[in-house]
């Protein structure tokens, strides 16, 4: 793995990430096997798991302590089966499969036979969470290696027993076979009755991508008919004897705080559990009902904070606090822009805003808190379980090993499930109970108190010569982030700085951070400078670009989409979009229709070109672009939370517009296999280039160039 990948810094918008530091549990190397049974593990030395683990280097987003231990990676067990661990979350993404895949063509074992245990704080290595697109980068490599030890581990028992070179053998099938004597013995007779452990070598060959047998294919989704039959059980649906159902009683608005309160008829119902720890007040009962009955009950006064700000005047704010100049570690610079600008004959300036969005996943945060002899157990849908392990141990002033959370595979989460906010709450009800309780919020409590995508401001300056060079791009985005605020294409005058400053709402990740926002001003702008030359949207950036990856992937979508195509009809309009990010390179093209009349925009066709190095999984891999798509509609189109006040004013879906059926157009999804090139991850580069091109095309349907996300949340104004 390469040190960008090995030295993992969060970006600067991901505001949920920075918390106190804490300390990880981990499971003794006795305990394991007593847990496993007998077989053949593989463990990780403690001084690489900063690397294979993502620890961070600064104790401000995770202050974890490098183990004195080590750490079980593998296990094959005396059955034949195998057991791989991994810190990671399946949150829909399909990583299940994509790792188990690399296990089994790895080990030279059936895919049928390998099983992952996944975010499960008591049994997985440490992990700093599944987000950044960093699983497939950072874990299929690694769990590579670790099945090559295992594998190379049974070659030699067998080359022990039969007195041979282990050079001399053969690792297929799930066996060793000697091919000299034709001596065969299967994993399992290798495994059998013993307990042994190998440290993991520092370097060890593994299979190149142009050789996997099981990797690279479109193996099915595990567990996939559970999922759409309804039987796998989410967090919202799991129970345990003698469950309690918690409510939380919410403040009015964002900074309330209590007043007075009352909750002696509330006290007065049976079976319910009352709970109130300073601004905290909840309920839990035998059913969710007679819980929200005893809320109802509770007689409660709030103090308000003073006026706040509202979507209407919020990108004025931003101006107004962000600062003028950032520090030096927000800023790049090479060449002199100011003198670059004066001296160019297209000079273009321009403004961009980008609204707040939610996530809205389909399964909205829940927990299941059980506690039992002072130890817990909670079991909730979050990207970051060792996060979510050391706030609750935290709050509850209890050791890291009392706690355990377990991650259920989860519907979805695009960076909005970071945080343990359900998860503390059913632990404190549950404590104060003395019965397991579970809390699931409803959608208007998910689209309220959850932390949002920020919003931004991105302005713009920018030259280009009369052959169309660009020469002087400066770049300023104030408080939505830093992710992909570095153009792909050569400017000999170039500077980019992100001005920070306290979110309006709570803010945080989002799938791609501020790469969409980044990518949106971009390519708009590098739209607009194409018309300023008179130039081809696609001939202007291949001019400008000199990244080959860049390249290939919009000239790749240009094809598939003949560009340019030929307009046929009125309000048709087409426009493209490209950039890179996390390793993995994303061209859009896109066709509108536009009813001028009634405003109505209608997106009738995507392509999008992706790479992103070496494919492990085919299927896979289209489901996240397409998906990503699908998403991407929705904050280039329409999505965004109107506030006021301290007030969330379109708290459901009623409100809140997603993509529907009706809004999905033709999609075609162009996947570059480089199998010469390591796997990076896809899941969130594939959406950054959906809005600029959509508002490109809308320009070339109109005339009018839109500048602010959501592009038409009313349809185009004439």
């Amino acid at each position: 793995m390469s040190n960008s990948l090995n030295q993992f810094a969060p970006e600067p918008e991901r505001y949920e990430f920075f918390a106190s530091p804490t300390h990880h549990f981990e499971l003794a190397r006795r305990d394991f096997f007593k847990l496993l049974g007998a077989g053949i593990a593989v463990f990780a030395v403690a001084k690489n798991s900063m690397a294979m683990q993502e620890t961070a280097p600064s104790k401000a987003f995770h202050g974890e302590e490098l183990p004195n231990d080590i750490t079980a990676w593998l296990h094959v067990g005396d059955d034949g089966s195998v057991t791989a661990f991994t810190g990671k979350a399946e949150i829909g993404q399909n990583i299940r499969t994509e790792l188990a895949q690399v296990v089994a063509d790895e080990l030279h074992v059936p895919f049928a036979s390998v099983r992952m245990v996944m975010a499960d704080t008591a049994l997985v290595p440490f992990d700093a969470g599944t987000f950044g697109s960093r699983t497939t980068p950072t874990m299929t490599p690694q769990l590579r290696r670790v099945a090559a030890a295992a594998r190379d581990l049974l070659v030699g028992i067998a080359a022990k027993e039969w007195n041979v070179a282990p050079e001399k053998l053969v690792a297929a099938d799930a066996k060793v076979t000697d091919p000299a004597s034709g001596r065969s013995l299967p994993y399992l007779n290798l495994a059998q009755g013993k307990a042994l452990a190998q440290s993991l070598p520092a370097e060890i060959p593994v299979t190149p991508a142009d050789q996997w047998t099981i990797a690279g294919k479109a193996v099915p989704k595990v567990d996939g008919r559970a999922f759409v039959t309804g039987r796998h059980q989410y967090t919202p649906d799991m129970h345990l004897p003698g469950m309690l159902y918690g409510k939380v009683l919410r403040p009015p608005s964002f900074g309330a705080t209590l007043a007075s309160f009352d909750d002696s008829a509330a006290k007065k119902m049976p079976s319910v559990v009352i709970v109130r720890d300073a601004d905290f007040v909840a309920a839990a009962a035998p059913t969710e009902h007679q819980a929200q009955n005893a809320l109802d009950a509770i007689r409660v006064q709030w103090k308000e904070a003073p006026p706040q700000v509202s979507n209407r005047d919020l990108f004025s704010k931003i101006k107004q606090n962000a600062p003028a100049k950032s520090d030096d570690r927000y800023r790049k610079q090479h060449g002199s822009v100011e003198e670059a600008l004066a001296a160019v004959p297209h000079r273009l300036d321009a403004t961009y805003t980008v609204a707040f969005i939610a996530h809205a996943p389909l399964e909205p945060r829940a927990a299941l808190a059980d506690w039992s002899n002072d130890k817990l157990t909670v079991w909730t849908g979050t990207q970051r379980p060792f996060a979510v392990r050391d706030e609750l141990a935290a709050t509850f002033r209890v050791p890291e090993s009392a706690v355990r959370v377990i991650v259920p595979d989860t519907g979805s989460a695009y960076g909005g499930k970071h945080t343990g906010d359900a998860a503390l709450e059913a632990a404190r009800l549950a404590r104060a109970a003395g019965h397991p309780v579970k809390v699931v919020w409803t959608r208007e409590e998910e689209f309220t108190w959850a932390y949002f995508r920020p919003a931004g401001v991105i302005e713009i300056k920018s030259g280009a010569a009369a052959d169309g060079t660009l020469t002087a791009w400066e770049f300023h985005n104030y408080h939505s982030g830093m992710s992909g605020i570095e153009t792909p294409y050569v400017v000999a005058s170039q500077s980019t700085e992100f001005h920070p400053m306290p979110p309006i709402l709570r803010s945080g990740s989002y799938r791609g951070l501020a790469a969409t926002a980044n990518h949106f001003a971009r390519e708009t702008h590098m739209d607009c400078l194409a018309r300023a030359v008179a130039m081809d949207p696609l001939e202007f950036r291949l001019k400008n670009l000199a990244d080959q990856r860049s390249r290939n992937v919009l000239e790749a979508a240009a094809k598939s989409f003949a560009w340019p195509p030929k307009k046929t009809r009125e309000g048709q309009g087409f426009g493209l979009a490209a950039g890179y990010e996390k390793g993995s390179y994303v061209a859009t093209c896109a066709e509108v229709a536009v009813d001028r009349a009634s405003g109505a925009v209608r997106v009738v066709r995507l392509v999008e070109a992706f790479e992103c190095g070496a494919i492990v999984n085919p299927d896979g891999l289209r489901n996240q672009v397409v998906g990503a798509m699908i998403q991407g509609l929705g904050g280039a189109l329409f999505e965004a939370v109107e506030f006021e006040n301290g007030r969330i004013s379109n708290p459901r879906f009623s409100r809140y517009r997603v993509p529907r059926f009706l809004d999905v157009p033709e999609i075609e999804a162009v996947l570059l296999d480089r199998k010469d090139i390591p796997s990076a991850g896809a899941g969130e580069t594939p959406i950054m280039a959906v809005a600029p091109a959509i508002g490109n095309a809308i320009f070339d349907a109109t005339g009018t160039r839109l500048r602010s996300l959501p592009l038409v949340p009313a349809g185009l104004k004439a």
